[in-house]
């Protein structure tokens, strides 16, 4: 199978690598002439076997907009665009309708798994038509962790579904965040815990609270155990605010995910050792640049 992928920042660079290592042919293209395989969105689309695959991993907003209508006027009929990008699900339906004039298909595709997804493999879910979904799974079994399938991939609903999906994920990892981040610094504030990254340390077999953010937290306090070299500035992509305008349409109690996000917030005008957690937290799963401390007048 060969396919076509647009955006080969951090992430899409990364699915280009693990895609070929599986055996799926990939043609890439991106404006840094560094990084990508063709000189141009045309040699693009000439390069790859029609009815083409083309993967969009580009910034949410009016980039994929531009980059999805520009594909409208240069694809055929029977082609294929899946947005792999953090894209509102509301948008999803537009992208499609505009798409589908031509006879071109689409899909929506959350995708979790950073920095790390060129060796773990990416956590997918996926909306559309069960038809296109199935044209791809070669795509997407070569993107996902080995092992079974369901415990990595999700063909969630109709479109925009894969992003609504995507995007309570995050808000759910807004939270989860926020309580590890909590928790160091309440340990850092205690003068009788003598060892604060060895309490993590110890919490990564066998507790409850065990996980693949609990493992990063000790790698960010191996790298710098008192975050010195990382400042309390944590941006937000979008994606726990929109999951908290759903939670907010929907009547849903969302009291967790909420606070996460407005802490956020909050970390533009101060320097809580919680909030220096979270940065470093964002840049070890996703490679999310860090600002430098606050440096006092």
């Amino acid at each position: 199978m060969h396919i076509g992928l647009i955006g080969l920042g951090k992430m899409g660079y990364n699915m280009r690598e693990r895609l070929r290592f599986k055996g799926i042919e990939v043609t890439g293209y991106d404006r840094n002439p560094e990084v990508t395989d063709v000189a141009s969105l045309d040699e693009l689309i000439a390069a790859i076997p029609a009815p083409r695959v083309v993967w969009i991993m580009v910034p949410a907003g009016k980039v994929t907009d531009e980059v999805i209508t520009e594909l409208g006027g240069k694809l055929s009929q029977g082609d294929l665009v899946i947005d792999g990008g953090n894209t509102k699900f509301s948008s999803d339906q537009e992208h499609s309708e505009a798409l589908a004039a031509k006879g071109i298909s689409f899909l929506d595709c959350g995708v979790s798994g950073g920095v790390w997804g060129l060796e773990n493999g990416y956590g997918l879910m996926v909306g559309g038509a069960e038809a296109d979904v199935e044209r791809v799974m070669p795509v997407f079994d070569a993107l996902r962790p080995e092992g079974a399938r369901e415990e990595s991939f999700v063909h969630v609903g109709e479109t925009g579904a894969g992003h609504y999906a995507k995007m309570v994920h995050n808000g759910i990892e807004y939270g989860l965040m926020q309580a590890y981040a909590e928790g160091y610094e309440l340990l850092e504030a205690k003068d009788i815990i003598k060892d604060v990254p060895g309490t993590f340390r110890a919490w990564q077999k066998g507790t409850v609270v065990r996980s693949w953010l609990l493992d990063l937290l000790v790698k960010a306090l191996e790298e710098d155990p008192k975050l010195s070299n990382i400042g309390a500035y944590i941006e937000d992509s979008g994606e726990g605010r929109w999951t908290v305008e759903q939670a907010i349409a929907n009547e849903v109690a969302a009291p967790a995910i909420t606070a996460a996000l407005f802490a956020r917030f909050s970390s533009r005008q101060e320097d809580a050792p919680s909030l220096k957690m979270v940065a470093a937290l964002r840049n070890q799963f996703g490679g999310h640049a860090v600002r430098p401390p606050r440096t006092s007048p």
